[in-house]
């Protein structure tokens, strides 16, 4: 199975950038949709943005389009979250995941960290 590993969280102040990146460990994502997801003690997972397997096709929660950019770069097998103009709403644990079929989420990472701070 493909096992995604998250990393590039942070603390970072309200306004600033963070750049996630989720690597492939054991199989590499080619062939995969992939998506990150954000969770907070008391919240239910929420989906934040995804990219199919090609790159040409990203969709993304309204919370963050305009902010937040998806994309791949098959040569690394890297799938990385650009974040721009954080807010505090932002702060959470962000999981990479991968789907085999566009539909359900079934590999999931062990999440990043991130903070915003005013």
């Amino acid at each position: 199975q493909v096992q995604p590993v998250e990393s590039g969280g942070g603390l970072v102040q309200a306004g600033g950038s963070l750049r996630l990146s989720c690597a492939a460990s054991g199989r590499t994502f080619s062939g995969y949709d992939m998506g990150w997801f954000r969770q907070t003690p008391g919240k239910e997972r929420e989906f934040v943005a995804g990219i199919t397997w090609s790159g040409f096709n990203t969709y993304y929660a309204d919370s963050v389009e305009g902010r937040f950019t998806i994309s791949r770069d098959k040569a690394k097998n890297t799938v990385y979250l650009q974040m721009n103009s954080l807010e505090l709403e932002d702060t959470a644990l962000y999981y990479c995941a991968a789907s085999q079929d566009g539909v359900t989420y079934k590999y999931w990472g062990q999440g990043t960290q991130v903070t915003v701070s005013s």
